[in-house]
């Protein structure tokens, strides 16, 4: 039997994916399902591809499309033959949006060796070339209870890392009574669970970092040393134009505050290459940001118009040109990445193994297991070299 349930985009989208697969399971008819993405102009492409790709696998079923991409343009997949129904993000973890039985807690899954826990949804910014508000609406909070719920599902079922996600994580608790902090729900699941190994963040916008967050990811072991920050471009102006909260300046101090206070941590960051109005100063802002924040975890996104977002209407750089720009922001991280890996070798890490024969240290550094090594398993290695990109 092919696989039920396709996931493009970001890792809210794989978190739910797991609470669809489970419902989709108890349906009175087969179904498969394609959780969309629409992040870039590519990942809306990809997702048509992958509607094509199931259909073919699953000529008989059932075939919903979920996700931002259906919820922001669902003329666009409804009008495909391959689709028999479009569920829109706002109804996608509902049972009976799936025609099945009312869904217990998420279970475990056997796809994968951490899990993923959603703890909000939508965002109440505005950035300039974001059209996900659009798919995901206003920002909705998970009260510290639910998450709790939740996370303990997870432990019941033998998870030993735990990951909270969302679209704007650190926004989390601004709707709930009492408006509380992403560190007070941290905090929460760390003396909720204290036999929980590990705990990861994802991506972080870095204005939003309150002080006990900052003091739980730079003193508390259980929290994984590995930040991933919402930067999206290296120079002012750009963010200026971005309508992004923080400057260059800023974005290099919380780096060097971070690294000052647990040297062991691993700096991520999403970077947009070729946005509207870039000059060769701005590219080579965005190039030396990374050698600046010490980012060895890059998410490089080459710049594609949203129609419906103020940077769409913007003077654009020309598409050759934002590929190249990519290409050298990612040599860039690339560069750094490589000096990074360097410096593990021959220092013993906890290593949680994946399905693949590959696992990942705290920092979130990349090894190949030795051979027979369970999934799910937390291993104590020292790597001796760099091969294809792992530590071994």
């Amino acid at each position: 039997m092919s696989e039920a349930v396709v996931t493009l985009g970001c890792r809210l989208n794989l978190a739910e994916s797991e609470t669809i697969r489970g419902m989709v399971a108890g349906s009175s008819q087969r179904t498969v399902v394609v959780n969309s993405c629409a992040v870039t102009a590519e990942a809306v492409r990809q997702s048509r591809r992958a509607v094509r790709r199931l259909r073919a696998a699953n000529p008989d079923a059932r075939l919903l499309v979920t996700g931002c991409a259906a919820t922001i343009a669902p003329e666009d997949f409804t009008a495909m033959p391959e689709v028999d129904g479009v569920v829109p993000n706002a109804a996608k973890l509902e049972a009976a949006a799936w025609q099945a039985p009312p869904a217990p807690l998420p279970a475990p899954s056997a796809r994968h060796t951490r899990a993923f826990v959603p703890v909000q949804t939508g965002c109440d910014h505005a950035c300039t070339f974001c059209i996900i508000p659009a798919g995901r609406g206003r920002s909705a909070s998970q009260p510290i209870a639910e998450v709790l719920r939740t996370v303990e599902g997870h432990l019941t079922g033998g998870a030993r890392e735990v990951v909270l996600t969302g679209v704007d994580v650190t926004g989390w608790g601004a709707d709930l009574p009492g408006a509380p902090k992403l560190g007070d729900l941290v905090a929460a699941i760390l003396a909720a669970f204290p036999a929980l190994p590990r705990l990861r963040l994802s991506s972080l916008d870095g204005v939003e970092i309150d002080g006990l967050l900052f003091e739980l990811i730079t003193g508390e072991a259980r929290i994984m040393p590995h930040v991933h920050l919402s930067l999206q471009a290296g120079h002012d102006l750009t963010l200026k134009r971005m309508k992004r909260r923080h400057t260059r300046a800023e974005a290099v101090a919380l780096s060097e505050r971070l690294r000052k206070a647990r040297p062991q941590i691993a700096i991520g960051a999403d970077l947009i290459a070729g946005f509207p109005t870039e000059d060769d100063a701005m590219h080579a802002a965005n190039v030396g940001i990374v050698a600046d924040c010490g980012i060895v975890h890059g998410h490089v996104f080459p710049y594609s118009p949203r129609p419906g977002t103020p940077a769409a209407r913007m003077p654009q750089v020309p598409p050759p040109v934002v590929r190249t720009r990519a290409a050298e922001v990612r040599a860039a991280v690339a560069a750094t990445r490589t000096c990074w890996l360097e410096g593990l070798i021959g220092f013993p890490r906890e290593v949680l193994a994946e399905r693949d024969g590959t696992g990942h240290s705290p920092e979130f550094a990349p090894y190949r297991l030795p051979e027979g090594t369970a999934a799910g398993e937390i291993v104590l290695l020292t790597p001796t070299r760099i091969r294809e990109g792992l530590l071994e």
